[in-house]
């Protein structure tokens, strides 16, 4: 689950680690109400999104008067930021930040992740910090470090390999020994699944501080954490993901034409690979789980029929612990509100595979049969391209 930028550092706060002071602001008067609370001469004006790239879209303004404040804050309100991040549709921006404007020495990249490798912890660190870590990876790979966190806290050596790493000196290597451990705490006491600085950097003054902060919690672990719960903002997700998430389905929509619907994380990424060899992209990731029901189906059927990006949909059930007839009805109860106004293939194999095609058969739909994955793929892309 993700959570805004000025939340995330309410959490590392709570922590003990460095941010700037900066408030809330849900109006322009707010923020100009914000900066006279803040005091000083330079305020940053900064969008909130649930997006990466802002600074690159216009969305975080260096302002060094009320006036400016002011026109940061009346052109950002409502308008919708374009990033990388957000595809071409943009996410309008309903909430600012209004920050203490800093000294800024040098900037640098941290952030925290689980690795799956080593099935641990580890930083992931560069002194390229302030850019587009994606685009350092690409050309300057070896400005990047990672390191797996080998105990439950970060060793001296650790934190001395990545200070060292980072160009750090004299006490500002303690200082990076102290900000990394809480940072781990952090992370683990919170279940996160990626905590983000970018960029970490040091002040005039020699302090190190988180300038902007990313957290994303583990979705699986929300049960623990009621207090992440309530920072969620539905403004921020896509409805039908939201919808969805409703009914138990693992849903996520992606800017391709085939609508897909899968049983198993692993054959829905294998499903959504073989579509895009075969000239294509899909509409979603939907993932409709083991123990789905008629009415979990219908839900997602009316997601897919109502999604005006998806040309077609391919089913593709291997029925295991889900019975194949289960999908089959769950397409008959949605077609009675969402009529099959794409093309629909579907793969049904396993358990009651004969019971569920003859629900399709017997209801006289026109849906397109295949009898593997790649045959699937062909035919979906195939009636994408009206073929």
């Amino acid at each position: 689950m993700n959570i805004h930028e000025y939340q995330a550092k309410a959490i590392l706060n709570e922590f003990g680690v460095p941010v700037p002071r900066g408030k809330l602001a849900l109006s322009v008067d707010e923020a100009v109400a914000a900066m006279d609370q803040l005091g000083g001469k330079i305020w940053v004006v900064k969008a909130q999104i649930h997006a990466g790239g802002r600074g690159k879209a216009g969305g975080v303004r260096l302002c060094r008067s009320a006036a400016e404040v002011k026109a940061a804050a009346e052109d950002l309100l409502g308008s919708v930021l374009v990033t990388k991040q957000t595809g071409e549709a943009g996410k309008q921006v309903n909430r600012l930040y209004v920050e203490e404007g800093l000294d800024i020495e040098s900037e640098f990249y941290l952030s925290l992740l689980v690795d799956r490798e080593t099935e641990k912890v580890a930083f992931v660190v560069s002194p390229a910090g302030g850019m587009d870590i994606e685009e350092v990876a690409a050309t300057t790979p070896e400005k990047i470090l990672t390191l797996a966190v080998a105990g439950d806290q970060v060793s001296e050596s650790e934190s001395r390999t990545i200070a060292t790493f980072l160009g750090l000196e004299g006490m500002q290597v303690e200082a990076c020994a102290t900000l990394l451990a809480k940072l781990h705490r952090t992370f683990c006491d919170k279940d996160g699944s990626m905590l983000e600085l970018n960029p970490l950097i040091v002040t005039g003054d020699g302090d190190l501080v988180a300038l902007d902060a990313k957290f994303v919690a583990d979705s699986n672990a929300l049960y623990r954490h009621p207090e992440i719960v309530d920072l969620r903002d539905l403004d921020e997700e896509d409805p039908r993901e939201i919808e969805a998430s409703q009914f138990g389905l693992n849903y996520i929509a992606l800017d391709g034409h085939i609508g897909c619907m899968v049983n198993g994380a692993g054959l829905a990424m294998a499903t959504m690979d073989i579509i895009q060899l075969k000239g294509d992209k899909p509409a979603n990731f939907l993932d409709v789980g083991g123990g789905v029901t008629v009415d979990a189906v219908c839900e997602a059927f009316k997601l897919l029929f109502s999604d005006n990006h998806v040309k077609a949909v391919l089913v593709n059930i291997f029925g295991g612990i889900v019975r194949c007839d289960v999908i089959a009805q769950g397409l008959l109860e949605a077609i009675e509100t969402h009529p099959m106004n794409v093309p629909v293939v579907m793969r049904l194999v396993g358990t009651n595979e004969e019971e569920g095609r003859k629900l399709v058969k017997d209801a006289g739909l026109d849906v397109r049969w295949a009898n593997d994955l790649d045959q699937a793929a062909e035919f979906a892309v195939a009636a994408a391209k009206g073929l």
